[in-house]
């Protein structure tokens, strides 16, 4: 079955940094766009980056130039990079599938509308 699990969230302060890691199995991994989404308490769910299959990248609007997202397809994980935080990064982040076998055009209009397949459980960010 699908897993996406999660992990390297925490407490970090104004302008620090911190990377996620999401490690996903029981699926074509290589064939899937792959993205990071985030939602804080009491706003809408945001797509923050996504990564086709084939390298192209995306991001939101409110975090290009801080954040980075890597995949590597040997061990079926992808990374947020995230630098120069902001309290309003705040929020629950979680990756998830976009779609397999997809165009990347497909995947990044569907980051823009926060819509996804498959996803993990999160991790919560604070930035305080």
């Amino acid at each position: 079955h699908v897993q996406l699990v999660e992990s390297g969230g925490g407490l970090v302060q104004p302008w620090g940094s911190l990377t996620l890691s999401c490690e996903a199995s029981g699926f074509t991994y290589s064939k899937s766009c792959m993205g990071w989404f985030r939602q804080a308490p009491g706003k809408e769910r945001e797509g923050v980056a996504a990564i086709a299959n084939e390298g192209r990248i995306t991001y939101g609007d409110s975090v290009k130039g801080r954040f980075t997202i890597s995949r590597d397809n040997a061990k079926n994980t992808i990374d947020l990079q995230m630098n120069s935080l902001k309290p309003e990064d705040t929020a629950m982040y979680y990756c998830a599938v976009l779609c397999s076998a997809c165009s990347a055009d497909i995947c990044f209009n569907r980051l823009r509308q926060a819509y996804h397949g498959y996803r993990g459980q999160g991790t919560q960010v604070t930035v305080s």
